[in-house]
């Protein structure tokens, strides 16, 4: 199965020392170029950042079909914007993006959308990771710059049951 992954759960899944769970998860991970720059280059020294350099199984990728509308027109930036373009050149089973308006736009145009935390879910479902694991990640998270809403974390809980 492909994965591409948007700059969110790609930081978050560094941050919480669980980037590894797309590489068991998936057969291949693509993030667009666009990404990398955003979270290597211009995130430069920030936590997470090495772990996503060292991850040699990523693969970087400048989608080659151009834009229709200009991803402002639909509210996306252009990371989120590639994730999609890129999704459907590679012909990508998931497309991982935490933002709301960018995982509406995917899941209209078809794709299967997960988030950092449907990663999580996934991880802890097939065993990878304990509910314990998994609930301290989740804690680390909302400690973060990475925002959580308490909703979202009482439906996260709710499905560890």
């Amino acid at each position: 199965m492909k994965a591409v992954v948007n700059s969110t759960p790609l930081i978050a899944l560094a941050l919480t020392g669980h980037i590894d769970l797309l590489n068991v998860l998936f057969d291949e991970v693509l993030i667009p170029t666009s990404v990398y720059e955003e979270v290597v280059v211009k995130g430069e020294n920030r936590p997470g950042v090495s772990e996503i350099q060292n991850a040699n199984w990523l693969i970087v990728k400048i989608p080659q079909q151009k834009p229709t509308l200009p991803a402002e027109l639909l509210g996306l930036d252009p990371g989120e914007r590639d994730v999609i373009l890129l999704g459907q050149e590679v012909g990508a089973d998931w497309l991982l993006i935490d933002e709301k308006l960018a995982r509406r736009v995917a899941d209209v145009m078809g794709f299967q959308v997960k988030g950092t935390l449907g990663v999580f879910l996934i991880a802890y479902r097939t065993g990878l990771l304990s509910k314990s694991e998994v609930l301290k990640a989740v804690r680390t998270l909302a400690q973060s710059s990475v925002h959580l809403s308490q909703r979202l974390l009482e439906w996260f809980e709710a499905q560890l049951t």
